[in-house]
């Protein structure tokens, strides 16, 4: 939140408010900047999640909005001062769908801020499983249908272990750098480990 924080003061620089899209998003996010940072940089934030999953509770300075972040239509461009998204590019499906994600990314701001877990990191995230992600394609299949790993259900056929992999794929440094060619790709880091990835614009 921090890092996130510098970005905004230095926006809130030439803007009397800060339009920020946030995909993805969830109002427990936003709590945890310093008290008062909505009201002292007048942030206005959009909220979009999947159909059927916003929440029917709001709260002021907040719109909350059911849309694709890969198809985002709807909104001309430029319609936002920041693009914000938090571990969200990596379920939106194969690299079609995230090159969508990130032209939208690139259409609908100037600015942006996009983190993702990193793949160099040795345990995933989603399953919860040291190494899991570097393993092929049909040994992580097995596993699934072996048991249930982190956040993730046991499958109860191949279809189904191939739909709970594809639900999570993880970008490298390089293919985050393809995807956002001028943005500052920076890695958070735990134990010395890459764990995270971000892009700054």
């Amino acid at each position: 939140m921090l890092r996130l924080l510098q970005i905004l003061e230095r926006i809130a620089a030439d803007k009397s408010q800060i339009r920020i899209l946030d995909l993805g998003g969830t109002l427990r996010y936003w709590s945890l900047l310093p008290p008062d940072t909505l009201e002292r940089l007048d942030l206005s934030i959009t909220l979009v999640n999947l159909p059927g999953s916003v929440p029917l509770a709001s709260r002021p300075r907040f719109h909350l909005i059911e849309g694709d972040a890969c198809n985002l239509i709807d909104h001309p461009d430029a319609s936002f001062d920041l693009v914000h998204s938090n571990s969200v590019i990596e379920h939106v499906g194969d690299w079609a769908r995230m090159q969508a994600f990130a032209g939208e990314v690139h259409r609908l701001a100037p600015h942006y801020f996009i983190q993702t877990p990193d793949w160099a990191f040795p345990v995933e995230p989603h399953f919860m499983t040291p190494f899991f992600h570097w393993l092929p394609r049909n040994a992580r299949m097995q596993l699934v249908q072996r048991a249930a790993l982190g956040h993730m259900r046991r499958a109860r056929s191949a279809t189904e272990a191939a739909q709970i992999i594809d639900d999570a794929r993880l970008l490298s440094y390089r293919q985050m750098s393809i995807l956002f060619p001028h943005a500052r790709i920076e890695r958070e880091r735990f134990l010395g480990w890459p764990k995270s990835l971000i892009a700054i614009h």
